[in-house]
Parts: structure tokens; C-alpha cells; sequence
């Protein structure tokens, strides 16, 4: 029997190889493991740094725009000779003219949306959703914006407030329209002669009309009144029991519509050159000259101008005066008081670049200033002239700001004597940048602990989840949201309002 063919015992095979590319277990895949978990676990925590540190960052810019609010209401930018809050902004914080303005309107709003302002104020918004909501959210809007704030992205939050505004103009045209449509002025004669006037009148036309009917009422007051001054009593024979009565106000309105129609038909001073619209500033010498007993200015009317004033208008060659003698005699009639030369002028512009009072940013429509007016001797050469916007050139002849070089460098004072921080040096360029904040100068709390201990302090405990969008993928319906702000809008009588 040949026992390696039979039935019960099979023949023994060798093992298959393996494949050329089959992968072998590597006794480092466990540590590789371990490392991407501890990697994962790292981006994990540095994730809710983020979102935590966002959340207080969005607490912190609501508190930021609070206190810009109330310095703006106080006008704390005024005392350092600043136009407006958003120009001190750019001087002090570093910020652009454009974000420094968009912040200071975002301050204001928040003032009358205050469940907005809560919620920015608890880091749950952040700057980019809340100013959107600003341009268009009102205390009835209110809600249904802030829905939509938490609940989607910024993209979503600025896409519905385009609608938004979209629409609404859209719903102000067709109401504006339909005024435009209605409007209507009737008139007819009663069988006794006299008028009755029905109308109706847009909103516009409205104004103008009250402006117009208020002005010739003024003036018709004003002439009775000057000849009560002027007239003699009339004498009157007999007892007065009483006066007069005074005409009712419907009255006083239709003396003042007679007296429009007149001066209508009259030509109303339509007719008038240009002479008659030309204003003469008459300058006393001396007033220049910056003499205590001086004559002082006047406009062609008589009217008194402040001695200061009457400087800055002959500081630079943008006036056209008249500038008379000690009695009166013309001693310039008609030609540019001290004009800079237009070689000197481009030089300015090169070394300036534009105003040069600390903290200012305007390059055009700017004045020469004489720093020593040419009246006191100064000349009108490039190292005694800075250039000065209309604002601060006013605040320096007649805010009393002052500006002076010493040794080169240029000092602005305040009306109480201290100096404000240098602009920069007296030489080609030196003045370009003087918005840049100083060092060490800062608007917000700097470092995340310290941060997150200001919000604390205040009330806010902000974690990894108060600022995180709630938004997970859900597609956003934009009509179902304007219409709702409509409805809402137009409920509260948005229409009427605006």
C-alpha cells in the first residue's frame, strides 16, 4: 500500500511567499499613534485658546467703544485741539481715518441698541457682526438681527443687512412716490370774494414752505416792530376799554403767505448782481499789527470782526480785503494780502505734506500759516511758514492755540500753556506720519491673562464657547429673513419714521 497516496493522509504542501508589496507591521506605528493623538490633543487646546481669548477680545472692543462713546459726547478730543473724536482716534491709537470714523459711528449706534450692546459686551459678537448690525438695527429690528447675528457668520450677517437696506430704500421710494403722487394745491372764490386755498404737499415741499412762511413772518414782525420805533402814537379820542386783539396764528400765517406772494411778483431780489452777494472785510492797519487800542475789522455792513479773525484772514493770499490806514484812507484795495509765492507753496507742500498740527491727517485744501505774522515783521519765507488745515488754522488765530519753532522743532501749545508732543523737525519731509501712535501709548488691555482678569472684573466669565458660532452648515434663507425685519420695520411705523 503506497501510503503517501492514500485517501487518509493528503500531501503536505510548502507555504505560499507573500506578496512583494505586502506591508509588515513596524514596531514604531504605536508611537507614531501616540504622537498624532498628542498632536490632535495640542490643536485641541490651542483651538479653545483662541476661542477663548476671541471671546474676551469681542468684551474688551464692546468696552473699547464705550468709552469712545461718552469721550465723544464729552468732546474730550477738543481740548487737544482735535477736529473730531475720530482724528484723535488716528492720533493717539494709531488707527486709519477711515476704521477710527467707522468705530466712533458703531459707538454712537450702540448707545440706543442696548441688548446689542449686552450681548458684544459678553463677548458673544464680535466687531465685524456688530458693526454691520449697526448700520441698519433700531430697537425694533433689534431682535430679529441679533437672532441672526448668533446664529450665523459674519458673511450671513452682512448679506442680510445689504438685503435689508436694499429693501427698504426700495419700500421708502414706493412710499416717497405715492406722497409725490397725492400731492395736490387747490383754490377757489367763495361767492363773498375770498380765497380758499386745499392742499396737499410732500414732505420736502412741506419744509420749505414752513421755512418760508416762518422767514416772512419774522420779517413782518420785524418791520412792525421798527415802526412802533419809529411812528408817532396816534392820538385816540374817547376811552379805550381794550386793546387791540392780537391777530390768531392762523392770521399771522396768511400775512406772511400775502407778504411771499408780493415778493414774488416783486422780483424778490432775483435780480440782484454779483456785487450785491460780495462780502469786503475792511482791516484795520493796526489790527494786524496786533495793537491793543486797535480800530479792529469790519465786514461792509458795519459788523464787527474779531481781531484774531481778521489776522487769519490776511495770514494767507485766499482773501481779497481791504485794509485801511489810522483814519480810514485805503491803504490795500482789491489785491492778495501777503500771498505765498507759488514756488514757496510747492516747496511747503514737499516739506509738510499737509496739515501739521499734531494728530491731524489733512493733505488738502490746507492754508500757509505765518508762524510770526507778517504784520509783526515776519516773512513770508519757508522757515517761517507751516501748513495748517481751515480748522486748525482758526484754532491757532482764534482758539487760542499757538505755534512757534525752536531750533528747528515745531511746538503746538494748548490755550492753558502746555505743549502738545512735537510734530517733527523743520527740514524736507520731517512732517509726514504725525498720526502714528506714541510707544507705550495703548488703547486696550494687553496680554490674554491680564484680559481675560478686566473681563472678570466686570462681570463676563468667557469660556471656549462664547464666542463660537453656532452656525453648523444650515442653508440660510435671506428672504425669510428681510421680511421678517420688514414686517417688524414697517409695524413699527418704519415708514412714518424715516
Amino acid at each position: 500500500m503506497d501510503l503517501h497516496h492514500s485517501a487518509s493522509h493528503a500531501p503536505v504542501r510548502d507555504a505560499e511567499p507573500l506578496p512583494a508589496d505586502a506591508v509588515y507591521p513596524s514596531p514604531d506605528a504605536d508611537v507614531r499613534m501616540a504622537e498624532r493623538q498628542r498632536e490632535e490633543k495640542a490643536l485641541g487646546a490651542l483651538e479653545v485658546q483662541i476661542m477663548e481669548l476671541w471671546g474676551n477680545i469681542n468684551a474688551a472692543t464692546a468696552r473699547f467703544l464705550e468709552l469712545i462713546a461718552e469721550f465723544d459726547r464729552r468732546e474730550g478730543w477738543a481740548q487737544h485741539g482735535m477736529a473730531s473724536c475720530a482724528q484723535w482716534l488716528g492720533w493717539q491709537c494709531g488707527i486709519g481715518r477711515v476704521a477710527a470714523t467707522e468705530k466712533v459711528r458703531t459707538a454712537r449706534a450702540l448707545e440706543s441698541l442696548p441688548k446689542i450692546q449686552a450681548t458684544f459686551g459678553e463677548g458673544r459678537l464680535s466687531y465685524s457682526k456688530v458693526r454691520a448690525l449697526t448700520r441698519v438695527a433700531t430697537i425694533e429690528t433689534e431682535d430679529t438681527l441679533l437672532h441672526i447675528a448668533l446664529n450665523g457668520t459674519a458673511a450671513h450677517v452682512e448679506r442680510t443687512v445689504r438685503g435689508f437696506r436694499r429693501v427698504k430704500r426700495h419700500l421708502e421710494r414706493a412710499e416717497a412716490e405715492a406722497l409725490h403722487d397725492q400731492r395736490h394745491l387747490l383754490c377757489w372764490r367763495e361767492s363773498d370774494g375770498s380765497v380758499t386755498l386745499n392742499a396737499r404737499l410732500t414732505p420736502e415741499a412741506g419744509e420749505l414752505l414752513f421755512k418760508a412762511l416762518d422767514a416772512a413772518q419774522a420779517q413782518l414782525e420785524e418791520r412792525s416792530e421798527e415802526s412802533l420805533k419809529t411812528e408817532p402814537p396816534i392820538p385816540v379820542d374817547g376811552d379805550v376799554s381794550a386793546d387791540t386783539p392780537s391777530p390768531s396764528v392762523g392770521q399771522r400765517r396768511v400775512d406772511a403767505f400775502e407778504h411771499m406772494v408780493q415778493r414774488f411778483l416783486a422780483g424778490g431780489g432775483s435780480r440782484s448782481t454779483a456785487g450785491a452777494h460780495e462780502v469786503v472785510v475792511h482791516i484795520a492797519h493796526d489790527a494786524l499789527c496786533d495793537v491793543p487800542e486797535s480800530s479792529g475789522a469790519s465786514f461792509d455792513n458795519g459788523r464787527p470782526v474779531v481781531v484774531e479773525t481778521a489776522r487769519r484772514l490776511g495770514c494767507d493770499g485766499a482773501l481779497v480785503g481791504v485794509v485801511e490806514g489810522a483814519k480810514g484812507e485805503p491803504l490795500a484795495v482789491g489785491r492778495r494780502t501777503r500771498a505765498v509765492p507759488p514756488a514757496i507753496r510747492r516747496a511747503l507742500r514737499v516739506r509738510d505734506g499737509g496739515c501739521r498740527f499734531p494728530g491731524c491727517d489733512r493733505s488738502r485744501f490746507v492754508h500757509a500759516h505765518h508762524i510770526k505774522h507778517w504784520a509783526d515783521g515776519g516773512e513770508t519765507a519757508l522757515n517761517n511758514l507751516v501748513t495748517l488745515c481751515s480748522f486748525h488754522h482758526r484754532q491757532v488765530h482764534e482758539g487760542g492755540y499757538a505755534v512757534h519753532v525752536d531750533e528747528g522743532e515745531i511746538r503746538f501749545t494748548r490755550p492753558d500753556g502746555d505743549v502738545i508732543p512735537p510734530a517733527g523737525k523743520l527740514h524736507r519731509g520731517c512732517f509726514r506720519g504725525n498720526t502714528c501712535a506714541k510707544p507705550g501709548n495703548t488703547c486696550a488691555v494687553t496680554g490674554a491673562e491680564q484680559l481675560k482678569a478686566f473681563n472678570r472684573a466686570r462681570g463676563h466669565t468667557i469660556d471656549a464657547q462664547t464666542a463660537r458660532c453656532r452656525w453648523r452648515g444650515e442653508r440660510m434663507d435671506y428672504d425669510i429673513a428681510i421680511d421678517a425685519l420688514c414686517r417688524r420695520w414697517e409695524l413699527q411705523g418704519g415708514l412714518a419714521k424715516s
